[in-house]
């Protein structure tokens, strides 16, 4: 990593991960970069502020009327300095007070000052990380835009193995740096995005759908978004929070999906077909809701449109990248799937394992390429994984 100019605000809170704060401190100092830390009087019973203050160089900050002549007004004056803020860890009570706008001491005070990203770095017992109250202020301030790099999965201060690890510094520190400097490899290029379910109607009370979320979909816009690409965002239906700055084309059905994916394809250079598509469809819809009677009820499918293998027949010199959802013979089945439908690269994983799949954050998949080169990921966040997906593109261009 070259030196910079980059000015980063270290957030120190009250949690026994705090001691790979120092470490995480030495390396960006060590980068070029100025760092100013902010312990809360919680996180100084952890690590004490003399070991912060030698590895950044500069006084640590505990106090919100702590004298420092570097700023007529210090919480301002620092929030203005700031190029990205990042809070590691970050403990459930601070996590509260920045989703409630909450501002009674220097930290969370700097938090609502500030108008530089903001990088969450949660650190926890895994029943607090989980407890549905913390997991909603996350989602919350997701949904405004700041940053959270996921914990990692293992054994824990506290006894128990789970969910709820500090992520290694060397993780934390490429995140600070992709915030930083944030790459612009996909700038002047559209991508074609589908994304979520699809719903297909048997009469006007049910229908056929599958348990996608849309949740990869989105990562996967949010990212190309942030390395510079125009997305066109073609998504089923999904109670997710939807990027701004995409454009949002809504459908239910697969042949709806279908038609608009068809309408943008000749725009984009890229197309990244995430969406879980029904691959069959009522034969017939019942105008009225089908009553219950003593008589099973035989529904008869009919075969819905392959988006890209439809789309994939006029590739021409665009890059068509699938997903593949299965529950055995990974390799084997994403390797046919990618050729049927003329892919460069397809992303497979098995949603039997825990940890993958719909309806979590995480997955866990293995990469094909056209060249017939298999990359095997270890779990990890859908956000870190559609950084990698995309970096996976950036070769092909």
């Amino acid at each position: 990593m070259s030196s910079t100019n980059k000015t980063v605000v270290v957030g120190v809170t009250g949690g026994i991960a705090a001691y790979k704060s120092a470490e995480l401190v030495s390396r960006l100092y060590k980068a070029g970069i100025s760092v100013q830390v902010i312990m809360t009087e919680n996180a100084t019973r952890f690590i004490t502020p003399l070991t912060l203050r030698t590895l950044s160089g500069n006084p640590v900050l505990t106090d919100a009327f702590q004298e420092d002549n570097r700023w007529r007004v210090q919480h301002i004056g620092i929030a203005e300095e700031a190029d990205l803020l990042v809070i590691a860890p970050a403990t459930a009570n601070i996590i509260a007070k920045i989703a409630h706008g909450l501002a009674d001491d220097l930290l969370s005070t700097v938090v609502l000052a500030t108008r530089a990203p903001l990088l969450l770095v949660p650190a926890m017992n895994t029943n607090m990380f989980t407890n549905p109250v913390v997991q909603e202020n996350l989602a919350t301030l997701r949904k405004r835009g700041f940053h959270v790099l996921e914990p990692d999965e293992g054994e824990l201060a506290c006894g128990v193995s789970g969910k709820g690890r500090m992520p290694e510094v060397d993780v934390i520190f490429r995140r600070v740096w992709e915030l930083l400097a944030p790459r612009t490899d996909f700038a002047g290029k559209t991508l074609l995005i589908t994304s979520g379910p699809t719903q297909e109607d048997i009469d006007p009370v049910r229908y056929i759908t599958n348990r996608s979320t849309g949740r990869m979909g989105l990562a996967l816009a949010h990212q190309a978004m942030a390395r510079g690409g125009k997305v066109i965002l073609v998504t089923g239906p999904t109670n997710l929070p939807l990027p701004e700055g995409a454009s949002i084309v809504r459908v239910r059905s697969a042949r709806e999906m279908f038609e608009r994916a068809k309408e943008y394809y000749p725009h984009c250079d890229i197309v990244i077909g995430a969406a879980a598509v029904a691959d069959y469809r009522p034969r017939t819809y019942s105008e009225q809701k089908v009553k219950k009677s003593d008589d099973d009820l035989v529904i008869e499918l009919t075969r819905n449109p392959d988006i890209l293998g439809e789309l994939g027949r006029d590739k021409r010199n665009r890059i068509l990248v699938g997903f593949a959802a299965e529950t055995g013979d990974l390799i084997a089945n994403g390797e046919a799937k990618m050729k049927k439908k003329n892919l460069d690269l397809l992303v497979a994983n098995d949603v039997t394992l825990d940890g993958a799949g719909f309806g979590v954050d995480t997955n866990i998949v293995t990469i094909i390429s056209r060249k017939g080169e298999i990359t095997s990921l270890p779990k990890m966040s859908k956000d870190d994984l559609a950084r990698i997906i995309l970096d996976k593109i950036a070769e092909l261009f």
